[in-house]
């Protein structure tokens, strides 16, 4: 049994999943790899760093990939879990203050300090898909489409979703909110790679009119 998991979907991550790994042993030694169907050398390498590696046959998508390695850290008695991705993007130098804010809070929302180089039209759709949210489901999550984020694992179990792409990070806010989970905000750095990866405009755009389709009909 363990108290603590890192849980990190990834895809295609060989480059930067050993040292993320590294990273986060230094804080908390349990970390679960889940290797979304990769066609490089993500398993090999997240293994050799040490990680409890899963594998996807077939890449399934990143709520998918999430879900899978938060399945098995409840299944292995883990009490709080935290999310983080594997290309280095998030600061596993944060870990603790999620994990602390873990002893008040039922789920821990990270959010970016968006620097001016991420481009102009992901940091517009990223506060439509957070207003809209906040406007129908009354849950204010500034940056709702941050992945780095905590939960416990009593949490998990009511936010648990069904998406298997990246509308994971909107309904497991919805799903707190309507769950009315105890929810808090930590400001995090983000290290932002030569190119921008993540929401696309399309991902957005989809991900606000699925937000708006299941407010209509249920």
């Amino acid at each position: 049994m363990v108290a603590e998991v890192v849980v990190v979907p990834a895809y295609n991550e060989g480059k930067t999943i050993a040292a993320v790994i590294a990273k986060i042993k230094t804080h908390r030694p349990s970390v679960v790899v889940v290797d979304d169907g990769s066609n490089d050398n993500t398993f090999q390498q997240a293994k050799d760093a040490g990680a409890v590696v899963l594998k996807h046959k077939v890449n399934l998508g990143k709520g998918a990939a999430l879900k899978t390695g938060c399945d098995y850290a409840v299944r292995l008695g883990a009490k709080k879990i935290i999310a983080m991705d594997a290309d280095g993007q998030h600061d596993p130098e944060e870990i603790p203050k999620f994990m602390a804010a873990l002893d008040t809070h039922d789920i821990v929302f990270g959010c970016r300090q968006i620097p001016k180089t991420m481009p102009l039209v992901f940091r517009f759709g990223n506060k439509v898909i957070s207003k809209t949210m906040h406007l129908l489901y009354n849950i204010n999550v500034h940056d709702s489409q941050c992945g780095y984020r905590a939960f416990t694992a009593d949490a998990y179990k009511k936010i648990r979703w069904e998406a298997q792409d990246y509308y994971v990070e909107t309904e497991m806010a919805i799903k707190a909110g309507k769950k009315k989970l105890k929810h808090t905000m930590k400001p995090i750095e983000t290290i932002y790679a030569d190119r921008y990866k993540g929401t696309t405009v399309l991902d957005g755009a989809a991900i606000v009119v699925k937000m708006m389709g299941r407010r209509l009909w249920h």
